[in-house]
């Protein structure tokens, strides 16, 4: 079987080992454009493109698979099997229909629910009690195409952002691994459609939406700052000081002080009022600074500890 990858950040890289370790031949590896990166902005090469060119594989990096010219190239390598997973492209029709067996995409949710760009966190933001990958059979629509194979993972109360994308990370190349294997073997794979009810879009992340409302209740702020970590990272304001917040926890509590009032502070946290409970804040990051504890932000601010209520 001839494999042509498609994929970009470091979430795809195991889908890629993946591929390489299942007895296919991965005859390229598309990817997108180098980006601008660091303090320099020097254009850099992403995740994909570094695991590619180390195991030697060609590299093919188009602006967009649109063009006659791109799409020409693309079947050149006559595929078997075009496997996506995280590309950040578009798929016109002309280039599913290039792999003699279509295209396989690795999506990071339970199909229906978060299609789109950002599954996992939005996952996180809505409190579901679990996530998962689906290894689907790609189609014109946005996520919308039949699945192949499914694995699910408990969201925990400590998963971020960064966690759960680490081991959705892993079971997708599980996931691959096994189609692969099973495909290779001979069988021909169920193909189940998506049900109808329960679609749900994981619109792309807005840094607009790390500022914490602490007239919300503190659960939803619990759950953003663990999907905002490590990007784009929470963000409010402690007694007049605007800080990045890496971990909170809601805690039950009632009070009659203004959202954003500190209500306790100690070497487990910093309490702030919120419209509904109140937010414990373990670790954050002053302008300019680390990642700390909020007893060392403490040391720093000790006149919080009498702003206790």
């Amino acid at each position: 079987m001839r494999i042509v990858f498609a994929g970009t950040p470091e979430f795809s890289v195991p889908c890629l080992e993946a591929c390489r370790a299942s007895g296919a031949q991965v005859v390229a590896v598309y990817t997108q454009p180098d980006r601008p990166a660091g303090r320099g902005r020097k254009l850099a090469p992403g995740p994909v493109k570094q695991a590619a060119l180390a195991a030697g594989l060609p590299v093919e990096q188009p602006e967009s698979l649109k063009s006659p010219e791109a799409q020409a190239a693309l079947a050149a390598y006559a595929p078997d099997l075009m496997v996506v997973v995280a590309y950040g492209l578009i798929l016109p029709r002309k280039v599913l229909a290039i792999p003699r067996q279509g295209c396989w995409n690795v999506h990071a949710s339970l199909l229906p629910r978060w299609r789109g760009a950002a599954p996992i966190q939005r996952a996180i933001l809505a409190g579901d009690a679990q996530s998962g990958v689906d290894l689907m059979q790609m189609e014109a629509g946005l996520d919308t195409g039949p699945v192949l194979l499914e694995k699910r993972t408990p969201i925990g109360r400590d998963d971020t952002g960064g966690t759960l994308h680490d081991r959705l990370s892993a079971l997708g190349a599980e996931a691959l691994a096994e189609g692969l294997r099973r495909t290779l073997a001979g069988e021909m794979l169920a193909a189940t459609p998506q049900p109808a009810e329960g679609v749900t879009y994981a619109h792309k992340l807005d840094k607009a939406e790390a500022r914490l409302d602490f007239a919300r209740p503190a659960i939803e702020l619990e759950r953003t700052v663990r999907a905002f970590d490590p990007w784009p990272v929470a963000e409010g304001a402690i007694a007049g000081e605007h800080v990045r917040i890496w971990s909170a926890r809601a805690i039950e509590r009632g009070h009659d002080s203004a959202p954003g009032a500190v209500l306790a502070a100690s070497r487990e946290g910093i309490e702030l009022a919120c419209g509904e409970g109140a937010l414990r804040v373990t670790a954050l990051q002053r302008p300019g600074g680390k990642r700390i504890s909020a007893a060392d932000y403490l040391n720093a601010r000790p006149e919080l500890r009498g702003a206790s209520k």
